[in-house]
C-alpha cells in the first residue's frame, strides 16, 4: 500500500530540510517530498493509498538505536526479539542493534544467523546484530570477526564488560578495520570497579552502597581512544556518563581519531541525587552520575561532540529488580521512553533543536553503523517516525510493551509522543488513544 503523509513538519537532517510538506511513499521507498504534493497526488489518490494526517507533528527519518539488549537467546523471561523490537517500534525506532551478551553469547557466524533468523520471523523492524569481540565474552580468544560480518554482523562489542587484554583488543580492532565495521566499546576497568553498584558520592555513602568512580569509565575511554588512533578503526563509545569522557572524545576528534560517542536518556535526565533510596530501578551501568557530569553530557550532545542518543535498553525480571541496589542486576528499560525524555530534557530546555534531535536519533546513528536510513530523500527507504513534541503525559510502566518494567521514570511527566513508526512503507506501530 502507498502512503500519503500530509501536512507534517519534515525534519530531514541529511538533506537540511526543515519545512511543512507532504511525503509520498511507494513500493517501500520515499517517492517524493514537497509542499505542493497535495495539489498533484498522481497515483496516490486511489484506494491503494493510505492517507496519514501529520498536521502538528514532526516527520523524521526512522530512529536507529545503536544499543539494546533483546536477551534472546537465553534470557527470554527478560525479553525476546519479538517483544523487544515491538517496544522499540513503539518508541519510534525503525532499527536496533542487539548486543551480544546473550546465552550463548552472539560470538560466531552461526549465532549471528540465528539472531537474524529469529528477527526475520518475529520483528517488524530492522535488526542489526552486534558480534562479541571474544569467544563467550571471556576476554581470552578473539572471535571470527570476518565470519560474523559475512553472516550479517554490523559491529563488534564486548558490551556488558570491557576487553581487559589490550593486545587482544588491538588485534580485534585491526580485524574490525579490515572488515569495515565499528567497534562499540563498553568502557569499564574491572580492576577498579570492585563491588561498586552506584556512583561513588554522597548518595552512595548515605545508602551504604559501594561506589563506582568516574575513573572506572575514564581509564578505558582513554585506552580505547589511543588504540583506535593506532589502528584506525571506527570506535563508538557506548553509554558515556562522565564529563571527562566528553572531554576526551572532543580532544580525540580534534586529533583526527575516528571516534563517536552515545549518551543514554537516563544519563542526561537524572543525577545520583535523584535516587530516592535503595531502589534498584535506579541501578544501571554506568551509574547515574553527578550534576556536573549530566551538564557535560548535555553540552556534548548540544555541540555535536556526542553524536548519538541510544537507550541501552536492558530489561530484567521483576523479582531481580526487587533486590537491593547492591545485589540487583544492572540495567533499565529505555526503548519506549527515550524519545519523550530527549524532548523533555534536551529539546524543551534548549540543548537541542528538533532538527538536532532527529540527527542524533537517526541520521548520525545510521552513519556511525554504516547502514541505510537517516535520510528521507526521494528513492530512500521509507523508514519514518512521526511524533509530536507537545503531548504531555506521565510515563506508566504498566503500559510498556517490553517484558521489562524496570524503569526509574514511572510517574515522571514528559512531553513528546510517537504516533507512527513506518518501516519500508509499512506502518508497524500506530498510537491509539
Amino acid at each position: 500500500m502507498n502512503l500519503w503523509i500530509k501536512g507534517g513538519h519534515l525534519l530531514d537532517p541529511a538533506n537540511n530540510r526543515d519545512e511543512i510538506c507532504d511525503i509520498l511513499v511507494k513500493d517501500g521507498k520515499v517517492a517524493a517530498a514537497g509542499s505542493l504534493l497535495s495539489d498533484n497526488p498522481g497515483d496516490f489518490s486511489g484506494e491503494n493509498t493510505r492517507i496519514i494526517d501529520a498536521a502538528g507533528k514532526y516527520v523524521m527519518p526512522g530512529f536507529l538505536d545503536l544499543h539494546v539488549h533483546l536477551r534472546e537467546p537465553g534470557f527470554e523471561y527478560k525479553e525476546t526479539i519479538k517483544t523487544g523490537t515491538a517496544a522499540a517500534a513503539k518508541g519510534g525506532f525503525t532499527a536496533v542493534c542487539p548486543m551480544p551478551n546473550t546465552k550463548p553469547a552472539t560470538d560466531c557466524p552461526e549465532m549471528i544467523r540465528k539472531v537474524l533468523d529469529i528477527a526475520g520471523r518475529d520483528s517488524k523492524i530492522h535488526v542489526y546484530p552486534v558480534g562479541a569481540v571474544t569467544k563467550e565474552q571471556e576476554g581470552k580468544e578473539m572471535t571470527d570477526i570476518a565470519g560474523m560480518v559475512k553472516a550479517g554482523a554490523k559491529a563488534i562489542s564486548e558490551d556488558g564488560k570491557s576487553v581487559m587484554d589490550a593486545e587482544l583488543y588491538r588485534n580485534a580492532m585491526k580485524e574490525a578495520k579490515k572488515a569495515g565495521i565499528p567497534v562499540m566499546a563498553h568502557c569499564e576497568d574491572k580492576n577498579l570497579v570492585g563491588a561498586g553498584a552506584m556512583n561513588a558520592g554522597a548518595k552512595a555513602e548515605e545508602l551504604g552502597i559501594p561506589g563506582i568512580t568516574n575513573a572506572v569509565e575514564d581509564v578505558i575511554v582513554a585506552r580505547d581512544i589511543l588504540l583506535a588512533k593506532e589502528t584506525g578503526v571506527k570506535l563508538h563509545l557506548c553509554h558515556c556518563s562522565t564529563k571527562d569522557s566528553v572531554t576526551m572524545v572532543e580532544l580525540a576528534k580534534k586529533e583526527g581519531v575516528n571516534v563517536s560517542g552515545e549518551v543514554c536518556p537516563h544519563h542526561f535526565s537524572l543525577t545520583e541525587q535523584e535516587i530516592p533510596g535503595d531502589d534498584a530501578n535506579y541501578k544501571m551501568n554506568p551509574p547515574l552520575r553527578s550534576s556536573a557530569d549530566v551538564e557535560a553530557l548535555r553540552r556534548g550532545l548540544s555541540e555535536g561532540i556526542m553524536e548519538a542518543i541510544s537507550t541501552d535498553h536492558a530489561p530484567h525480571g521483576e523479582d531481580e529488580k526487587k533486590k537491593s541496589i547492591a545485589e540487583a542486576p544492572f540495567g533499565i528499560v529505555g526503548s519506549e521512553t527515550a524519545y519523550a525524555l530527549a524532548v523533555t530534557y534536551l529539546v524543551k530546555p534548549g540543548y537541542l533543536t528538533p532538527m538536532q534531535l532527529a540527527e542524533r536519533m537517526s541520521t548520525n546513528p545510521c552513519r556511525i553503523l554504516g547502514v541505510p536510513g537517516g535520510n528521507l530523500a526521494a528513492g530512500m527507504p521509507a523508514d519514518i517516525t512521526i511524533a509530536d513534541m507537545d503531548s504531555e503525559y506521565a510515563i506508566d510502566k504498566n503500559n510498556l510493551v517490553s517484558k521489562g518494567k524496570n524503569t526509574p521514570f514511572h510517574g515522571v511527566k514528559v512531553q513528546g509522543r510517537v504516533y507512527f513508526t513506518i518501516v519500508g512503507g509499512e506502518v508497524v506501530y500506530e498510537y491509539k488513544e
